[in-house]
């Protein structure tokens, strides 16, 4: 078994990226509070997602959208 099989498909893997995009400035749009810093690392977590393609909690539960 491959460290990083893609488990996710296109359309999601944009999604993501997308999401990403808006949530990882969060602590320069706003403040530094706690909640812009946890936007910030939700925001990295979803681009590792999208640049991937794989999807830890996807793997955890044996998920895989992505069609081969």
């Amino acid at each position: 078994m491959k460290l990083f099989t893609t488990n996710q498909n296109n359309s999601e893997r944009v999604l993501r990226f997308i999401l990403s995009l808006i949530l990882i400035p969060a602590p320069i749009v706003y403040e530094y509070d706690p909640y812009s810093i946890v936007l910030a690392i939700v925001g990295g977590i979803l681009l590792f997602n999208a640049i991937s393609g794989m999807c830890v909690i996807y793997r955890f539960f044996g998920a895989n959208t992505c069609k081969l």
